[in-house]
C-alpha cells in the first residue's frame, strides 16, 4: 500500500519508480489508493474544520496504536482492490513513519462491510 498520490504535495508518490521495481520485481502487488477512513473525511475536516465517522473510526482504532488503525485500513483497501477476499485470513503489517511495528492476522472486509472485518490475532503491537 502506497499514500495517494499528492498525499505530500501535489504531483508526488512518495514510492520512488526504483522501489516500485524492486518490489514487483519480487513478485510483490503494489496498491495506491485513496485510505479507507481518510478520503471524503479528510476534506470535510479541512473545509469545514469539523470531524466525520471516518474521523471518529480512526481515532479510536489509535488508541490500540497506530499500526493498529493501519493495518485494519489497509486490510480493508485490499479487499475493496480485489487483491484480498474476506474469505481468507491475512497478515497485516504496519506501523508509522519510523517504521513497520504491529502485525495482526485478519479476517479482511469491504470498506462497505467494515464491521465484519475481524481481528484474530494480534502477533505484535508496541507497548504504548
Amino acid at each position: 500500500m502506497t499514500h495517494t498520490s499528492g498525499f505530500l504535495g501535489p504531483g508526488t508518490q512518495e514510492l520512488t519508480n526504483e522501489n516500485r521495481g524492486k518490489i514487483e520485481k519480487l513478485g510483490g502487488k503494489i496498491f495506491t489508493g485513496t485510505h479507507a477512513f481518510g478520503g471524503l473525511a479528510r476534506a470535510v475536516r479541512t473545509t469545514f474544520s469539523t470531524y466525520v465517522l471516518g474521523d471518529f473510526v480512526a481515532n479510536t482504532l489509535r488508541m490500540f496504536g497506530q499500526g493498529t488503525k493501519v493495518a485494519i485500513e489497509i486490510t480493508m483497501m485490499a479487499a475493496d482492490a480485489g487483491l484480498v477476499t474476506p474469505e481468507e485470513d491475512v497478515i497485516a503489517i504496519a506501523g508509522t513513519g519510523r517504521g513497520a511495528d504491529t502485525a495482526l492476522v485478519v479476517k479482511p472486509a469491504y470498506t462497505h462491510d467494515a464491521f465484519a472485518l475481524r481481528v484474530k490475532e494480534i502477533i505484535c503491537k508496541p507497548r504504548l
